[in-house]
């Protein structure tokens, strides 16, 4: 690929800028929700796969709980 001077790299972002299509605020909207959905699940599970976890760590240590 040969080498392209200052002016026509602006060019080409500029260029490349162009084709840039943003979401829409309801396509926002409905990732965010989404988003926000899966990690309120996400951490409830590791919630709870942390409780299992240190149960079963005191039950082999001989803690118990």
């Amino acid at each position: 690929m040969a080498k392209k001077g200052p002016i026509e790299f602006i060019r080409q972002v500029k260029s490349e800028g162009k084709k840039i299509t943003w979401p829409t605020r309801q396509e926002t909207t409905v990732s965010m929700i989404a988003v926000f959905i899966m990690v309120f699940i996400s951490s409830i599970f590791l919630y709870f796969a942390d409780q299992i976890i240190a149960y079963l760590i005191s039950l082999v240590m001989g803690f118990g709980l």
